[in-house]
């Protein structure tokens, strides 16, 4: 099973931009996560094509299960 906690920011021209981190260090505190974010925003690291990084918007954790089958 593999787990992506998905960051979603504003931009300067309101967009949404997004970045992954692959494999969160668990559990997951929506606290921890909000003042990580807030921090990427005020040290202006990131940005898009849609200018640097305003607020936050959210987050989410995407579960993903892949079975694979050897077929002969």
């Amino acid at each position: 099973m593999a787990k992506t906690l998905e960051l979603e920011f504003v931009t300067e021209l309101g967009k949404a931009a997004r970045l992954s981190v692959e494999n969160p260090k668990e559990p997951i505190e929506e606290a921890v996560v909000k003042q990580a974010m807030e921090e990427i925003i005020a040290s202006g690291v990131f940005t898009s094509a849609n200018g640097n990084f305003t607020s936050v918007k959210g987050a989410r954790v995407i579960d993903r299960n892949v079975t694979e089958y050897e077929i002969i």
